[in-house]
């Protein structure tokens, strides 16, 4: 059964991502996963790293890994602000073990209680989150 479409808009420091009507968002909030429908009650959610999934209809799904942000519904338009976005299709799991291994040392060096331990942990679950992604093991939300 069709749904109602609303416009989502996934921004990033870089600039818009994505910005078209869809028929339901799929993500994960910090207190867990949320699936995002036409005039859904006002929302302000913190994101945690994960696969967004933006329904243009039931066989048409455009999939992203995003990092952490927020998600923000008001009336018939989602707001996605999240530090960084990728196409799934464009994850590369070389890469994506490269960088979770430069966190690891990071967080590793890092002062217990620091910004910079902080930071590492942050890139630590975001790799993590999207080398699953890469090799095919999405969240199930």
């Amino acid at each position: 059964m069709p749904r109602t479409p609303f416009t989502v808009e996934v921004l990033t420091p870089e600039g818009e991502v994505f910005n078209a009507e869809v028929e339901m968002v799929s993500t994960r909030t910090s207190v867990g996963s949320i699936g995002i429908l036409a005039n859904h009650q006002p929302l302000l959610a913190m994101l945690d790293p994960t696969e967004l999934r933006l329904y243009k209809s039931e066989s048409e799904v455009v999939r992203y890994a995003q990092g952490e942000g927020f998600l923000q519904m008001t009336g018939d338009r989602a707001l996605v602000l999240v530090d960084e976005v990728f196409g799934v299709d464009d994850l590369n799991a070389a890469d994506l073990q490269d960088r979770l291994r430069r966190a690891e040392d990071e967080l590793s060096a890092a002062e217990d209680g620091s910004e910079e331990q902080a930071a590492a942990k942050r890139d630590k679950r975001r790799y993590e989150a999207f080398l699953k992604l890469a090799q095919g093991g999405g969240d199930s939300h």
